[in-house]
């Protein structure tokens, strides 16, 4: 479907699970070469299939993020498009939240996705490239939600590095945009659900009931419904689109 991607380097990270294997999964049909970064991969950079290659790496440390930008581009050459798909959650009211939850939060979804991101721009201005920067972020980055405070926070400040940087990249030829997911099932996802639904009394299938009741097309999300924005923004067909925070909620979230 997009041809063009069959040429493109593209970097995952979180690729291991949920939105980031559907996203590795979607971009290795398209033909790309894909480095999946997670912090659950065998140490050391790995080529794992035909153009699939893995890596472990934990996205809130800089010298590692360094390290592993270096290793793909002597291995497989300079990243086009980076996704950064990493990230954690805890599910706590703001008035219990401690300071240890907030840092965890910030530190890998906030953090972890503009070192990545910024390491890549820094790789692609440094050989006058242009490329694709696509954050993950989340609904969670427009609204608020009980129990999900500093989860939330982290998700304001990832939209909040999209559109910095789109403006800073844009002369660049980079493009730097948002995917804001809404109720994806994922095994964070169902994590969350038996976490949440504990402080407020519901069983997991109460809480995904509720998930469901709320999404106006009837039904939640898979990986494949955001993996395939991922592959819009990441071709040519989304080439004068920077600085959005693009809804893929079912309608869960209109603005």
């Amino acid at each position: 479907m997009f041809d063009e991607l069959a040429s493109r380097v593209v970097l995952v990270t979180g690729g291991g699970s949920g939105i980031g294997a559907g996203v590795v999964d979607a971009f290795l049909a398209e033909g790309a070469t894909v480095v999946s970064a997670d912090l659950s991969a065998p140490e050391g950079l790995n080529q794992t299939g035909d153009r699939a290659w893995s890596v472990r790496l934990d996205v809130s440390d800089e010298s590692a993020v360094e390290h592993v930008l270096d290793a793909v581009t002597d291995a497989v050459g300079t990243v086009d498009v980076v996704v950064t798909a990493a990230g954690t959650s805890t599910m706590v009211y703001a008035t219990e939240t401690t300071s240890a939850e907030w840092d965890l939060n910030l530190d890998v979804n906030a953090k972890g996705s503009f070192l990545v991101a910024r390491g890549v721009a820094r790789r692609l201005v440094a050989a006058e490239r242009t490329g694709r920067i696509i954050f993950i972020s989340s609904q969670a980055g427009k609204n608020g939600y009980r129990g999900m405070t500093a989860y939330v926070a982290s998700k304001h400040a990832v939209l909040g590095v999209t559109k910095t940087m789109a403006v800073e990249l844009a002369q660049r030829g980079i493009t730097v945009n948002a995917i804001c997911p809404g109720i994806i099932e994922t095994p964070m996802k169902h994590r969350e659900r038996i976490e949440g639904g504990a402080i407020r009394g519901m069983t997991a299938d109460e809480v995904a009931a509720e998930d469901r009741s709320q999404v106006p097309l009837g039904r939640t999300g898979t990986t494949q419904d955001v993996a395939g924005v991922a592959l819009f923004l990441a071709s040519d067909l989304a080439s004068y689109m920077t600085g959005q925070g693009l809804n893929v909620t079912g309608g869960m979230t209109m603005h």
